[in-house]
């Protein structure tokens, strides 16, 4: 009896283990962002958008929706007739991105909205809850501030990889609890390779986006100081 109890454990145990190793690979595969994929549900959108008099294929968001949050894809109105169904890598289909909209208004593109830097952004706030009020520890702009991130469990400051250069970077709050990505240094980069600079007071995160598949996950607006040199908060 002790031995078909043990068998069936085994059994039972290789089971499992053969059961988690598909959705691994099918994880990794998941985790990749493809230009033929975004290309695809581009010429869905623009299908979509043409055959319904300028109507976009987008989910309903509330107007105070931060931008690159505002413009999520609904698959539903373009599948199957214009796509056999989602991305691989696309939320609804187990993915880490959302496909999302930019320039509505002009030129609709489809970006990746990194839903990885959602999961970090959760588990920041989870801990600022938990101990009851934001550890704030320095005022690096007007209303953003760095978080004592010792206070909240951390035994090092937590990040998130770009997905724009693929460097570390931090997080910042506003004074009223709400925590974002640091992207200054993405921006020093790339404005330090780019001629055009913007206008004194205008958002350089449009940059960003322009020449790449993604967009600046939970960002603040950005200028640019011509006399620093360097990417500063747009103090509205």
């Amino acid at each position: 009896m002790k031995w078909n109890l043990l068998g069936c454990f085994l059994a039972l145990t290789v089971l499992l283990l053969s059961g988690c190793m598909y959705p691994d690979e099918e994880l990794a595969k998941n985790q990749i962002p493809y230009k033929d994929q975004i290309s695809a549900v581009q010429t869905a959108v623009d299908a979509f958008r043409k055959d319904n008099g300028g109507i976009l294929p987008i989910k309903t968001k509330e107007a105070e929706t931060p931008i690159y949050q505002k413009y999520p894809i609904e698959f539903k109105k373009i599948s199957p007739k214009y796509i056999s169904e989602p991305p691989g890598n696309a939320y609804e289909n187990g993915g880490i991105f959302q496909y999302v909209l930019v320039d509505v208004e002009t030129k609709p593109a489809v970006k990746l909205f990194d839903l990885r830097i959602t999961e970090a952004i959760r588990d920041i706030k989870l801990r600022i809850r938990t101990k009851g009020y934001p550890p704030y520890k320095e005022q690096i702009a007007k209303n953003v501030f760095t978080l004592d991130f010792k206070q909240l469990g951390y035994e090092k400051a937590p990040y998130v990889v770009s997905p724009f250069s693929n460097q570390n970077l931090t997080f910042v709050i506003t004074g009223s609890a709400e925590v974002f990505v640091d992207y200054r240094p993405d921006l020093y980069q790339l404005m330090n390779k780019i001629s055009k600079k913007g206008k004194p007071g205008e958002d350089i995160r449009p940059f960003l986006v322009e020449d790449s598949m993604f967009v600046p996950a939970y960002s603040l607006p950005y200028t640019w100081d011509a006399k620093k040199k360097e990417p500063i908060f747009l103090e509205e």
